[in-house]
């Protein structure tokens, strides 16, 4: 936010939303899933609109002077993020009890192996032997509710089990192998290192090449949990080469189910940002991120528009990135879209691109994003309620340009409905849109402002438990009757102020525990209502109140930058 007035303190700017994460560790929800040698359509569970209250937060500093006004800053919430429903999975075990094809279920048909039996079949030379213990071990790993994972990496299985990868001439031994593998990485962080540091990543790259579909999507599935665990690993699957072969499978002609294990794995490759994936690897997913940008399965788009997230969730020039792509006008589109799942991520991507410079917020505004927003406002879910007020907010931070696009829009009564009616957590980020609003808007601008009824719900939020916002709000208030005063017209905002209960509400802040309102609230009384005094216009504060007042102002010092705020 551009700061107009004298007090540091209030600088929203342009806030970048993270996800994702977008944080310190991604969410750890695993998503169970069992395939078998013939593929099947596996329900997922899809994010829902819940969105985490604790999430990485940047915001697009609007300094004192042009210089700083795209200065980025970031709040890293330490909160691991674990199962948000408005976020993807990270890892996913199959437990389809479906056997592996005719052949293998004869094989096995009527064998039941204790643990003890599993180990010594695996270790066997007889690859019969080998491939009974194997898939009695996948069985184990597959029950839907405890599945033995501990017991089967202290076993010393899994070094076994990679090996087992590298058998060309038992492609059934490798689907078995790979389904095992891929149920332990879907584990706890300790069991996925087990998997990695056996070796298993190079061999499951090279059987993305594999002849046979069901072994080759396993080895995706696998991966795409490996990958989902962190930034190590996932750059460890990425500098194996993973990339191109993952690429190279994508067509119109594989199945559904195939498709959606790829989107995903390659959604987790592009997650998480200590660090971000590396420049070479993104600009060989965009491309054909953008393509699956344009199918029609829901799972498929959804996946798409969080691994789009991700990659935008940064710095200018990986937002450039993601919108030289083109793949603004389809975000916007799938922003109407009735199903959580796509609506979800496609606002959050249209989102951090709006956190960047002013020409990336055009590109979004020429993409139609202005006529989105106001709708989402009215959502009947609060969190997406608060996430395109938050997308609003960074488009009300650039130039007086955006925000007369803004205006056009329509979206100004939208937005004084959810500050008088929505939720705390979505009447905050309408509150930040004002605030920017008002510091980057012209006079005739404010005007509109005002007349569109931001006032009165404005002041009813100065009696909220939450100073910063309190504070943003009085200098809101004190930048309008600023305006007001170039206008000549400050005495009839002063009396429409005081109507509202706005001169109370303010002379009682004076007394406010926290300094900063308290100094606020006396900036405003003296410099714009105390010379009403004789004419009735307030009342003047107890002499033992202006006292205690006179020593904050000799013994405080506001702070001299404003500190990045994160989601509550």
């Amino acid at each position: 936010m551009r700061q107009k007035s004298a007090k540091p303190f209030l600088c929203p700017g342009k806030r970048n939303n993270s996800l994702t994460d977008i944080l310190a560790k991604p969410p750890d929800r695993k998503w169970p899933w069992t395939p078998c040698l013939r593929w099947l359509t596996v329900p997922v569970n899809m994010p829902t609109l819940d969105a985490p209250e604790e999430r990485l937060r940047k915001f697009k500093y609007r300094g004192k002077d042009a210089s700083m006004r795209r200065q980025q800053r970031m709040a890293v919430s330490l909160e691991l993020r674990k199962a948000k429903k408005d976020e993807q999975a990270l890892k996913r075990r199959n437990i389809t009890n479906v056997s592996s094809d005719p052949a293998s279920e004869q094989l096995t048909k009527g064998v039941s192996l204790n643990l003890q039996e599993i180990i010594n079949g695996v270790n066997a030379s007889d690859p019969d032997l080998c491939f009974q213990a194997t898939q009695a071990a996948r069985k184990m790993l597959s029950r839907e509710r405890n599945p033995p994972l501990k017991l089967i990496v202290e076993a010393g299985l899994i070094p076994r089990l990679v090996e087992f990868l590298k058998s060309s001439l038992h492609p059934c031994l490798q689907f078995e192998a790979a389904w095992a593998l891929t149920n332990i990485a879907s584990g706890t962080s300790e069991q996925t290192q087990a998997v990695v540091e056996s070796g298993a990543i190079q061999p499951l790259v090279e059987l993305l090449s594999s002849p046979h579909m069901t072994v080759c999507e396993q080895a995706v599935w696998a991966l795409g949990n490996i990958a989902g665990d962190g930034p190590e690993f996932r750059d460890l699957v990425i500098s194996s080469n993973a990339i191109p072969h993952l690429l190279a499978l994508v067509s119109s002609t594989i199945p559904i189910t195939f498709l959606r294990n790829i989107t995903w794995t390659l959604s987790n490759l592009c997650r998480n940002k200590s660090p971000y994936p590396c420049k070479k690897a993104v600009k060989q997913m965009l491309p054909v991120l953008f393509h699956l940008l344009q199918h029609e399965d829901g799972e498929v788009l959804s996946d798409t528009c969080w691994a789009l997230s991700y990659l935008s969730d940064g710095c200018n020039e990986r937002i450039g990135q993601v919108v030289d792509t083109g793949v603004l006008p389809r975000l916007v589109q799938l922003m109407t879209s009735s199903e959580l799942n796509i609506l979800t991520p496609s606002l959050r991507t249209v989102g951090n691109i709006v956190t960047g410079t002013d020409h990336q917020t055009q590109v979004a505004i020429d993409a139609g994003i202005l006529n989105v927003l106001p709708q989402l406002l009215m959502h009947p879910r609060s969190s997406i309620q608060k996430e395109a007020a938050w997308a609003l907010s960074n488009v009300a931070a650039g130039p007086c340009q955006h925000i007369q696009q803004l205006i056009a829009c329509g979206t100004l009564p939208p937005l004084v409905a959810l500050l008088k009616n929505g939720e705390f957590k979505v009447q905050k980020e309408a509150v930040w849109t004002v605030a920017n609003f008002t510091t980057g808007g012209t006079i005739d601008q404010l005007i509109q402002l005002v007349h569109s009824g931001v006032l009165e719900p404005l002041v009813n939020l100065l009696t909220i438990q939450d100073p910063k916002i309190v504070t943003i709000i009085l200098d809101v208030i004190s930048l309008i009757l600023k305006a007001a005063e170039k206008l000549s017209e400050k005495e009839n905002m002063c009396l429409l102020i005081e109507e509202i209960g706005g001169v109370d509400k303010i002379e009682a802040l004076q007394l406010h525990e926290n300094p900063q309102v308290a100094l606020t609230a006396l900036n405003i009384i003296e410099n714009h209502f105390c010379e009403g005094e004789e004419n009735g216009t307030i009342l003047p504060a107890l002499d033992q109140d202006c006292e205690y007042l006179n020593h904050l102002t000799k013994n405080y010092q506001g702070p001299t930058t404003s500190k990045p705020r994160t989601t509550p």
